[in-house]
């Protein structure tokens, strides 16, 4: 048992300690031993031996972020003399190339030895990012102690060696149904490198708003809520660099035909009729060249290799409606579901033009699956049992079965967001490797910037274990976590990040007065 005074907190029948084990996401393999060390108040970053030039700062940011996010505000005036001092981190990365490109090496070594003169920490990684999740995983060792006013790092010695289980880790954000400032982006792209999420969906425009400044067509915006509801280029750039540098990705979706009502507020063209305003007009090819014009403006920002285009909920029946779409129709000799299938399937091609592979929502699989171009990765959403029919034809897929990992739903709880397994049902080894991970989504109908962090957190937290960890490290009873999820829940609470309490479903306040450990 260390020094620490305070450790100690009941929890739900349990004695929650300092001492136990409280690294989340679980780690690939973690041992550990009994001896307390702390913190030099110069803590130091040491890269001798590193392949990696940080020409960028990608490792001095995260350093520099990881030792504040420890003090936490906190003055560290103590007495930090002795032979258990701390002196510094000594990190190692292998390759050169900080390029965040998808399925990129993310596994780290993480070793602090009990003992040295002087005592560094090692972190030890094949890339930049996998040294910051070593990062992460290393400021989860550390304890302010308010007695001695020191930083304390517990149960030297530490050895853990991890990588992710899936290389797709998502968090979908809705910014169409309500507008998140960017500071509010800025703490959920936080709040994801500490649970080692590694891609943002940014669900930029939907049939409500469409927020998002694109030169190439300057009155799409027209369609935001407000002139002060909006993002510049700039600002998409400012998110796709500041994710970037905490090894995240950013996904841009533009969903279309349906979804799209918007569009048509700066350019009424794009609507069947001012009656009949989605989906988009199939039959004029204005359509397709503001689709390429957004597309060609996004390959400018969206450097990640996945474009999502949506392709759900698509109600036809305005097509048919509208004389000059019907009209268009019978000459091409196509029905509604053809013409669905036409524009999903000349909306890929552009996209691919791009460089771009695409992601489309399930509804088109389930349509017409075997048209799909091979570059396409399926989105379930609708439920169970989809991710196995299309990874059985060779397609790729992301599960985010609503049923399960949807935030917004808040009657789903925590353990049946650790409990939702992507790949159920699916034994061949080839097509395991086809599920490119999960994504828990969080529809913004009923979110803001008001409460926005409380619902996705901890659940998505939840989630982003079962993605993480190895199969066999994952719990097989909710219950075996509870103690460690609910410290990690104080511990986003203690970052500044509104992560709600674990006893009850989404979003509930704290019942009684008492501490974080035991809600």
């Amino acid at each position: 048992m260390s020094s620490c005074i305070g450790c100690l907190v009941l929890f739900l029948g349990f004695v929650f300690s300092a001492d136990a084990l409280n690294v989340w996401p679980m780690p690939v393999s973690v041992n550990y031993g009994s001896k307390s060390l702390v913190l030099s108040k110069d803590f130091e970053l040491r890269t001798d031996g590193s392949t990696y030039i940080d020409h960028s700062g990608i490792l001095r940011d995260g350093f520099v972020r990881m030792v504040e996010t420890i003090r936490m505000t906190h003055v560290v005036d103590g007495d930090v003399k002795g032979p258990d001092v701390l002196t510094g981190l000594h990190v190692v990365v292998h390759l050169p190339d900080e390029g965040l490109n998808f399925g990129v090496d993310e596994s780290y070594k993480l070793y602090v030895p009990e003992a040295g003169n002087p005592i560094y920490a090692h972190v030890e990684a094949q890339t930049i990012y996998g040294a910051l999740h070593g990062l992460q995983t290393f400021s989860q060792l550390c304890y302010f102690n308010f007695t001695t006013r020191v930083i304390e790092l517990h149960q030297a010695p530490w050895n853990v060696i991890d990588q992710p289980r899936f290389s797709y880790r998502g968090l979908l954000i809705d910014t169409s149904r309500h507008y998140q400032p960017l500071p509010m982006i800025k703490k959920v792209i936080d709040a994801m490198a500490y649970t080692k999420l590694n891609v943002l969906h940014w669900h930029i425009v939907d049939a409500q708003s469409f927020p998002l400044e694109i030169p190439s067509y300057p009155r799409l915006w027209n369609g935001a809520y407000s002139v002060s509801e909006r993002y510049t280029m700039a600002d998409a750039v400012e998110v796709v660099e500041y994710a970037q540098r905490r090894g995240i990705n950013v996904l841009a979706e533009i969903d279309v035909p349906g979804h799209a009502q918007s569009w048509g507020v700066g350019y009424p063209s794009l609507w069947p009729s001012s009656d009949c305003q989605q989906p988009l007009d199939v039959s004029n090819d204005f359509t397709f060249k503001v689709i390429d014009g957004i597309l060609s403006d996004f390959s400018k920002v969206f450097k990640f290799k996945f474009i999502h285009l949506g392709g759900d909920e698509v109600d036809t029946s305005c097509w048919m409606m509208t004389p000059h779409v019907k009209k268009w129709l019978t000459k091409k000799g196509l029905n509604e579901s053809e013409a669905y299938q036409y524009f999903v399937l000349r909306a890929q091609k552009i996209a691919i033009s791009h460089g771009y592979d695409i992601v489309n929502w399930e509804e088109t699989f389930n349509n017409f699956g075997s048209k799909l171009s091979r570059k396409t990765v399926v989105h379930n959403w609708l439920g169970g049992g989809v991710a196995q029919k299309v990874v059985a034809t060779g397609l790729r897929c992301i599960v985010s079965n609503q049923d399960a990992w949807y935030l917004d739903h808040l009657d789903t709880t925590w353990q049946q967001f650790y409990m939702n397994e992507p790949l159920t049902n699916i034994t061949n080894p080839t097509q395991q490797k086809l599920v490119l991970g999960g994504e828990v989504c969080m529809w913004g109908e009923h979110i803001d910037g008001s409460d926005i962090e409380q619902t996705i957190w901890p659940r998505a937290a939840a989630a982003a274990e079962r993605l993480w960890a190895p199969f066999k490290k994952l719990a097989k009873d909710p219950r075996q976590v509870t103690e460690r999820l609910a410290h990690f829940r104080c511990l986003l609470n203690q970052r500044g990040v509104a992560a709600a309490p674990l006893a009850g479903p989404g979003r509930v306040a704290p019942e009684e007065p008492g501490s974080c450990f035991r809600q």
